[in-house]
Formats: structure tokens, sequence, C-alpha cells
């Protein structure tokens, strides 16, 4: 049975960090392909960034660029998501996913994880 369990979120202040984990259980999928997606009240879930392939390469959503970074550690099946320069409008639910094609939305999505949530405000 695959699993992806996330950690890391909270409450953070405007303007600050945070660092999110998500580790892959029952399949090596770090090297497949896994990223992140987000879902704020009342809105639809979106991508974020993804991990892809053996050559690892990284795809951002639209306007996420600059203050995203990605990244992965295939001996632990994991990747991170490294958030800065936090802002209200970031606050949602954030849900690892895996799939070799993730990067095309949510409907490419083989697993997901049950999502953390980050929380920016002041």
């Amino acid at each position: 049975q695959v699993q992806l369990v996330e950690s890391g979120g909270g409450l953070v202040q405007p303007g600050g960090s945070m660092t999110l984990d998500c580790s892959a259980f029952g399949r090596a999928l770090s090297s497949v392909g896994m990223g992140w997606f987000r879902q704020a009240p009342g809105k639809e879930r979106e991508f974020v960034a993804a991990v892809i392939g053996t050559d690892g390469s990284t795809y951002f959503g639209n306007s996420m660029k600059g203050r995203f970074a990605i990244s992965r550690d295939t001996a632990k099946n994991s990747v991170y998501l490294q958030i800065n320069s936090l802002k209200p409008e970031d606050t949602a639910v954030y849900y690892c996913a895996a799939g070799e094609s993730i990067m095309f939305g949510a409907s490419r999505v083989d697993y997901w994880g049950k999502g953390t949530l980050v929380t920016v405000s002041s």
C-alpha cells in the first residue's frame, strides 16, 4: 500500500519561510515524480511544484516561481517544498502528490497525501 505522509505545516507570520516535507512509503516514487498541490478555502486545488524523473526536472505552477523551491532526496524517498516570503494568500492545505505527469494537473496524480495546513497570519 502506497502512502504519502506530509509534515511541516502550521502557523507562520507574513514574510516568513516554511519547509514542507513529504515521504513516500510502499513504493519508490521520488525518482518517478513527486510534488505539491494546494487548495485554499473556496478555491480549486492548484499545482504548486514537482520534481519529475530520474534527471530531477523541476516544474512550477503559474506564479509559483521565485518564492517556491522544490527538492528531493531519493535515498529517503522524499520531496521538500520551501516557501519564502509567505503571504496571507498562501494560506491553504498543501497536498503531497506523486506520479510521472503531475505537473499537468490534479487528474494526473496517482497518489495523494492527506494534506497539511499552512496558515499565514500575524
